[in-house]
């Protein structure tokens, strides 16, 4: 660290003002606090003493999503040899996965961290470290047949569009990385949605095996028949609970493990980083409304409204949303009352679009988007009825 803080010193007048590269000096800012603490200090009252800053509570998202990556790079892997009916071990699926996401993730973070520069240098503000977390969320929620150039076309409408317009980090009303997977659901639907997108098969040259099928559990079933039992069709289809509960289903990325995503929900809740309030008023609002759409169940409904609960919660993205998108602190409220409000009703939304409208099976994504919208405002009418009843007690 020494050799490096010697370096940045040196390095430093060339890029302040009046230096031969005063104009990248927010680019030289970013990679020097990336590697060194900052030597921004307050000089008077009022001071808080806080280890945690803007990139280490980036980073502990990163770190917490890490076993969602690494159970996504293995499930690919898994499909793929599935498919063509070879029984390969962890490490074979898993390189076979890896070699599928990495360049995703190299697409991603290029073309996102070009536009996050560019946007930077021209307001002359700093680089924000938002981006490390939006494009590994944006590279989990997306299919692993994805083609580049769509993920490069989402990811700049994600930022320009769903952030920057905005003002940038920590004025966006909606989550960039949901923003840019909505714009490819409906921009390029065919390769976002549907029972061939979630496995692997475009370049293999082997037969595939009888039988298979990309189907998600949750196409399953939406699709099963009216008065037929959907967790039946799911089961009759080869998935039991407990491999959708451990990610060994076809789906997004890192979307299939809830055991992953609940490890990577314990790291967030530990370290105080991830709002408990949001994920438990989430899971409330869909256990709720599964209850209820399992109550009106009958012969004349479709079979998905036989679907018990503890079996959305490990079908599509409602686990990962609930964990990881529906809790971003820029994009959801603030208030801790409005914090329930605002998560209740995300889980109602969700179940309500999986359940009653068939064109469109998953719901979390356009829940948590639909929700975004309204936080500012369940904030605001979340203060002003604290202020009436303060006046009231005064």
């Amino acid at each position: 660290m020494k050799i490096i803080r010697k370096l940045s010193d040196k390095l430093a007048p060339m890029f302040s003002k009046s230096g031969k590269f005063e104009y990248f000096y927010y680019l030289f800012e970013v990679i020097d606090t990336f590697f060194l603490t900052t030597k921004d200090r307050t000089n008077r009252g009022p001071h808080i003493r806080d280890k945690i800053d803007s990139k280490r509570f980036m980073m502990t998202v990163v770190i917490a999503l890490v076993p969602a990556a690494i159970m996504g790079a293995y499930n690919i892997g898994f499909q793929a040899y599935k498919a063509i009916g070879v029984d390969a071990d962890f490490l074979m699926s898993f390189w076979k996965g890896f070699l599928v996401m990495l360049p995703i993730i190299i697409v991603t973070y290029a073309v996102g961290l070009f536009w996050e520069i560019l946007f930077a240098l021209v307001r002359k503000h700093e680089i924000n470290e938002g981006f490390f977390v939006t494009g590994i969320l944006f590279v989990l929620v997306l299919p692993p047949t994805i083609p580049l150039w769509q993920v490069a076309v989402a990811v700049t409408f994600g930022v320009i569009i769903g952030k920057e317009v905005f003002g940038g980090t920590g004025m966006n009303i909606f989550n960039p990385a949901l923003t840019a997977r909505a714009f490819l659901f409906f921009t390029y639907p065919g390769k976002i949605s549907g029972d061939k997108v979630w496995t692997l098969l475009d370049n293999t040259k082997e037969k595939i095996v009888d039988g298979f099928s990309g189907a998600t559990p949750l196409l399953i079933a939406s699709n099963t028949e009216a008065g037929k039992s959907a967790v039946e069709a799911v089961n009759s289809a080869g998935f039991s609970w407990e491999q959708m509960f451990m990610g060994m289903i076809p789906g997004s990325i890192g979307e299939t493990s809830t055991l992953a995503i609940l490890i990577g929900a314990a790291i967030l809740l530990i370290t105080g980083i991830g709002s408990w309030r949001i994920m438990l008023a989430v899971l409330i609002g869909g256990y709720g409304s599964v209850l209820l759409m399992n109550f009106v169940a009958g012969p004349s409904t479709s079979g998905i409204f036989s679907l018990p609960p503890h079996y959305h919660l490990v079908m599509g993205g409602f686990a990962f949303g609930l964990v990881f998108m529906a809790t971003d602190p820029v994009s959801a409220a603030g208030t801790n009352t409005g914090k329930w409000i605002y998560g209740i009703a995300i889980g109602v939304l969700a179940i309500l679009i999986r359940t009653i409208n068939p064109a469109y099976p998953e719901g979390m994504m356009l829940a948590i988007l639909f929700m975004n919208v309204f936080a500012p405002l369940i904030d605001y009418y979340v203060v002003q009825a604290n202020i009436r009843r303060r006046l009231r007690r005064a």
